[in-house]
């Protein structure tokens, strides 16, 4: 793993932990990702062979930045509620596409960027089903962020458990 992918991954994490404490924020969010993400790679798509590389930077900040604030704006208007407990987060976009522009996300195929956005949210949204069945069950540490860590480690755990070849004899 080069240093670049896992800047890009822990980037990640970030809203993965903390806004999944209940479906409908991991759902908001994972949207808002996927909008703002998609646009970002059109516009960058458009401007990356018109700019010098210097430029690119501060372009790809502006662009990420705008259509991040764009997107906040309207997840205010469209609920309240839901951004005060997801937007913190939704900032975090902006970050994420200028991150993900410098690694070269944009130019891969879509093959893989389709797979890295759909594995994001499933893990997302399948996080935040499970936190908030064991929030509804008793158990309000999964609600919490130190929960989701737990969580998402034993689900780590149970994948490599899983997914490891089984010698047989």
């Amino acid at each position: 793993m080069n240093k670049s992918s896992a800047l890009q991954n822990s980037l990640m994490l970030t809203p993965l932990i903390g806004a999944t404490d209940a479906w409908m924020t991991a759902l908001g969010l994972y949207l808002m990702f996927v909008v703002v993400i998609s646009a970002f790679g059109l516009g960058m798509q458009l401007l990356r062979n018109r700019l010098l590389p210097p430029a690119r930077l501060i372009a790809s900040v502006l662009l990420a930045a705008t259509l991040t604030g764009c997107a906040e704006i309207a997840a205010q208007a469209w609920s309240l509620q839901w951004h005060r407990h997801a937007g913190i987060y939704a900032g975090l976009i902006a970050l994420q596409c200028v991150v993900l522009d410098h690694t070269g996300f944009f130019q891969s195929p879509w093959r893989d960027r389709l797979r890295l956005c759909g594995l994001f949210g499933a893990l997302m949204l399948g996080l935040g089903v499970l936190r908030e069945l064991l929030d509804n069950s008793g158990l309000h540490l999964a609600a919490l962020v130190p929960g989701g860590f737990i969580l998402l480690g034993l689900l780590i755990a149970a994948w490599q458990a899983w997914s490891r070849p089984n010698p047989s004899h």
